[in-house]
């Protein structure tokens, strides 16, 4: 293969358009979740949702239960997706599978803008959620499986940057329309999600599918032409891609069958399906789901003073965070220490939030004080959590069932993140046990049990590519090691494998000729 140690980033100008291309599919799911936290604190949606009160500083509300379902949804949708991924990728290419969300997307978003009754409001969440499950995971898959180590890493934090400025756009919209008085104020935020379906279905058609998709499904110079694409003009593509039709190849000899049951069925794909499901739903557990869906809402019931510039301020600060991670972080520092650093302040800033709430509630002072803290949580959450969640998510399962555990990972943390939006209002509406920010008292224990699994557990795979993380599995190290290993090749490594089996099979065959000539003699005698 080539030396990749003296090219510049500017030599992989194809990949980064075809990933560029690719990282549009969080930013649509940005849009919606910035959109959607705010139209619940708009006069011009409660109107219509929702229903007059004297308990709410802007003298509307929405009942507990239609924001829980307005919100989570969606969530819901997206694990639904998310979870048959396996099943789609089967026969459908990463292309062809954002296509079909780029349709249903803008399907779901004819229903929104077109009702004014609640019921359809809440279809037209679902099937966008199920167009959001197909955009989060194929978009990571395309980009996991088609850039190179070096780059993986910086790809998976351009995806987070892009989701956290979907969300940053969404709640500008929502600040710009939130004072008109009729429908507008929701229907124009509304019209933006047609955006970024069209451009991604024009667009995605002139870049190459998948390689390793292409490989795995038998079309091995198909393969090799779309690698050839994304790979520098004087790059070794013919080793590249004959290592990853081997390690295949390799693989599907020791495990043969692709399906839900093979993710489990021995302890190595048993073991990093867990990884990789656990470590995406470490974003659900450091409650951040509960700040991005609800800040607009979270902040008006908090008397915050003009909670939807403050929206702004914190998804701002998020996209500072992950574009400090991107310059600084990525390179330095190593992913378990940064999730666990992440968690744990997380964990500590939303109990700080939740005490001084409850010492001085309502007050402009506490008001304050949970704005500036919020954006230190937001600073935290993208730049130390998010984006390894996904990536670690996305590294760790192996080659041939890698849509089943990715699909299944990030199933479960939607299901994490319904859970999330879900329950929230009990919490913080008024109209329940209104909690308010005091709801940070649950996030706390919870950020601390997820560092303390990143600690024990998390293997570090920091810049190995995907067939030297395919040998540390097999070679069954403990999370702990994973760093420190020196990979010889994961063709030599399960060849090995291989040998040890045939001579065991040998030296069993021995001992039983043995033991019939030592029958044969106490026979004669």
């Amino acid at each position: 293969m080539a030396d990749l140690k003296h090219e510049r980033w500017t030599d992989h100008w194809r990949l980064f358009l075809a990933c560029g291309v690719m990282i549009l599919s969080p930013f649509q799911y940005g849009i919606d979740f910035g959109l959607i936290g705010g139209l619940q604190a708009m006069p011009g949606f409660l109107k219509i949702y929702g229903y007059r009160t004297t308990k709410t500083a802007i003298g509307w509300n929405l009942t507990t239960e239609r924001q829980q379902l307005i919100s989570s949804l969606m969530t819901l949708g997206a694990f639904i997706s998310a979870g048959m991924a396996g099943v789609a990728a089967k026969k459908l290419g990463r292309r062809a599978c954002l296509a079909i969300a780029c349709v249903t997307c803008c399907v779901a978003n004819i229903i929104m803008m077109s009702t004014e009754h609640i019921a359809a409001l809440y279809v037209g969440r679902l099937v966008i959620g199920l167009a959001n499950g197909y955009f989060m995971t194929f978009s990571q898959l395309y980009i996991q499986e088609s850039s190179t180590a070096k780059y993986r890493g910086l790809f998976l934090t351009g995806f987070q940057f892009f989701t956290s400025f979907g969300t940053l756009i969404g709640t500008i919209v929502d600040w710009a329309t939130a004072k008109r008085p009729d429908k507008s104020a929701y229907l124009i935020p509304l019209g933006l999600i047609y955006l970024v379906p069209v451009i991604l279905m024009c667009s995605m058609w002139f870049i190459p599918e998948s390689p390793r998709w292409l490989i795995l499904q038998g079309r091995f110079e198909e393969g090799r032409k779309s690698l050839a694409w994304l790979r520098p003009d004087d790059y070794d593509v013919d080793t590249e891609a004959n290592e990853i039709r081997a390690a295949i190849e390799k693989e599907q000899e020791l495990n043969s069958s692709v399906g839900f049951i093979d993710m489990v069925r021995n302890p190595t794909d048993r073991r990093r399906t867990i990884l990789a499901v656990c470590a995406v739903t470490l974003q659900a557990a450091s409650g951040a789901m509960f700040i991005i869906a609800y800040k607009a809402y979270f902040f008006t019931m908090a008397k915050v003073t003009d909670p939807f510039a403050m929206t702004n301020v914190l998804s701002c600060i998020g996209i500072v965070a992950i574009i400090a991670n991107s310059l600084i972080i990525v390179k330095y520092g190593r992913r378990r220490v940064l999730l666990m650093t992440g968690l744990i302040g997380c964990g500590v800033l939303q109990l700080i939030i939740a005490v001084v709430y409850t010492k001085q509630p309502g007050t402009k002072r506490t008001g304050t004080v949970i704005v500036a803290l919020s954006c230190i949580y937001m600073f935290s959450y993208n730049g130390l959590v998010a984006t390894y969640a996904w990536l670690a998510g996305g590294e760790l399962p192996t080659q041939r069932l890698r849509s089943y555990t990715f699909g299944l990972a990030a199933a479960v943390g939607f299901a994490g993140a319904w859970l999330t939006t879900f329950t929230a209002p009990y919490f913080i509406n008024p109209a329940a046990l209104n909690w308010g920010p005091r709801y940070g008292y649950i996030w706390f224990p919870s950020c601390l049990v997820a560092a303390s699994w990143v600690f024990f557990f998390l293997p570090e795979v920091k810049n190995r590519t995907l067939e030297e993380i395919d040998e540390m599995f097999e070679a069954r190290l403990p999370a702990r090691k994973f760093a420190s290993y020196k990979c010889v090749g994961v063709l030599n490594m399960l060849d090995e494998k291989a040998r040890r089996s045939i001579e065991k099979e040998h030296s069993i065959d021995v001992l039983r000729s043995e033991k019939v000539e030592a029958e044969i003699a106490v026979s004669k005698e």
